[in-house]
């Protein structure tokens, strides 16, 4: 990969010392990983962390029912901030990660990570910024879990979440995003459906309200 191919996937980079671009890149390893593919387990040793260049990694939690709840998504442009925070604070991983697609990335060390962190403003910049938005997506999820309807909720899911009105999913992919069983997914799904309101038919909702 050449620094300017870099530069458009992580555009954060884009006025920076180009010596921290060059760094980086002499340093890491490309690597592919498939769709479904565990990346970290809770508890796992970070030795190195991911530079997404495609596809998307989903971060989550599982607690002691089994019920999972996404902590949020990482997409081409970005890294995960538990693995950073746990690279430089010398901990282990907190959560799980799996990828939702093929994903292509750069994988750098740890110690180079720390060393970038250390030297460069530009890395330190990137990982704040990141650590910022993640830090308020979090806090805006714990409210939602903590006051919020679930059939609210889910309404705001299916708009958000559907392309031309139609979501390709599964009601357990829905209850593990949201923070609920399945089986309450599942009864407010067909709520709707009777209302009128969407249409399911197998991994697929069609939304019919706006």
């Amino acid at each position: 990969m050449t620094p300017s191919e870099f530069v458009r996937v992580f555009p954060a980079f884009r006025t920076s010392d180009s010596g921290i671009v060059r760094e980086l890149l002499s340093s890491a390893m490309q690597r592919g990983a498939p769709a479904g593919a565990q990346i970290y387990h809770e508890g796992d040793s970070c030795s190195g962390i991911a530079f997404v260049l495609s596809g998307d990694i989903r971060v989550y939690k599982i607690g002691e029912s089994g019920r999972e709840i996404t902590l949020y998504e990482i997409g081409p442009g970005e890294t995960c901030i538990l693995n950073a925070s746990c690279i430089l604070a010398g901990q282990s991983y907190p959560a799980n990660a799996v990828t939702l697609s093929d994903v292509n990335m750069l994988l750098v060390s740890s110690d180079v990570f720390r060393r970038l962190v250390t030297e460069y403003e530009t890395m330190r910049r990137f990982v704040f910024a990141l650590l910022s938005e993640r830090l308020a997506g979090v806090m805006a999820l714990i409210e939602e879990v903590a006051f919020g309807r679930m059939d609210v909720r889910l309404n705001d899911y299916l708009l958000e979440r559907s392309v031309n009105g139609r979501l390709d999913t599964t009601h357990q992919k829905i209850a593990n995003d949201l923070g609920t069983s399945r089986e309450v997914v599942s009864r407010l799904l067909k709520e709707l459906e009777r209302r009128g309101r969407v249409r399911l038919s197998r991994n697929t909702v069609d939304i019919l309200f706006e």
